[in-house]
C-alpha cells in the first residue's frame, strides 16, 4: 500500500515484540455514535489484557480529544499506537506510521496525532517515540447515538489487528 500503511487485510508472520513501553492512546466521544471507536478499542483491550501476560507494560489512554498537554504522557515510551474513528478511511480501518508535523492550525479541538509528536519533540528537546495512527471506519457521529452495526464490526477487526501486534507483530514495522 502506498505511504507503508496497512489495511485490514494484512496479516505477517509471528515474530517477538518490540522491547518497551507501549502507550495505546484512543480518542473520541462516546455520545456521538462511531466517534467512540476509539476508547471503544481501549475498553476491549483492558477487558482482554488479564489474559494475555505476553502483551507486557502496556499503557492504555482514553480522552475525548488530543490536547497539547497529551505531549507528556509519551515522554518514556518505546511506541505509541493511537486509535481513532474516522468517516474517510477505507472500510474496515486504516494503519499508518506517523511523523512529527508541526501544524500551526491545530486548536485543541482538531488536534492530529502528528502534531502531538511536534509539540514532544518542541517541549523536550527530543525525538518522540516511533508512532503509529489506526483509524477505525466509522459512519454515523451524531449526538447521543450508539456504535453502528457496521462500526463494531469495524471495531472487531481492528481489536483483532492491535491484538495482533500485541503478541509480537510489531517487529514488522520497526
Amino acid at each position: 500500500m502506498p505511504g507503508g500503511a496497512w489495511s485490514a487485510g494484512w496479516r505477517g508472520t509471528a515474530a517477538d515484540a518490540v522491547a518497551g513501553p507501549l502507550l495505546i492512546f484512543g480518542w473520541g466521544n462516546p455520545s456521538r455514535g462511531d466517534d467512540a471507536l476509539g476508547p471503544a478499542l481501549i475498553e476491549r483491550l483492558e477487558a482482554a489484557r488479564p489474559g494475555h501476560p505476553e502483551w507486557g507494560g502496556v499503557t492504555l489512554l482514553t480522552d475525548f480529544q488530543l490536547q497539547p498537554e497529551h505531549a507528556l504522557d509519551l515522554d518514556g515510551c518505546a511506541r505509541v499506537l493511537f486509535v481513532d474513528a474516522s468517516v474517510s478511511c477505507v472500510p474496515p480501518y486504516f494503519f499508518d506510521r506517523l511523523q512529527p508535523l508541526r501544524d500551526f492550525g491545530y486548536t485543541t479541538h482538531a488536534m492530529k496525532p502528528d502534531a502531538l509528536l511536534a509539540v514532544f519533540r518542541q517541549v523536550t528537546g527530543r525525538e518522540p517515540p516511533p508512532a503509529w495512527l489506526l483509524t477505525i471506519r466509522g459512519l454515523g457521529f451524531e449526538l447521543g447515538e450508539t456504535l453502528s452495526a457496521e462500526a463494531r464490526a469495524h471495531l472487531d477487526a481492528a481489536t483483532a489487528f492491535v491484538q495482533s501486534l500485541l503478541g509480537g507483530e510489531w517487529q514488522r514495522f520497526g
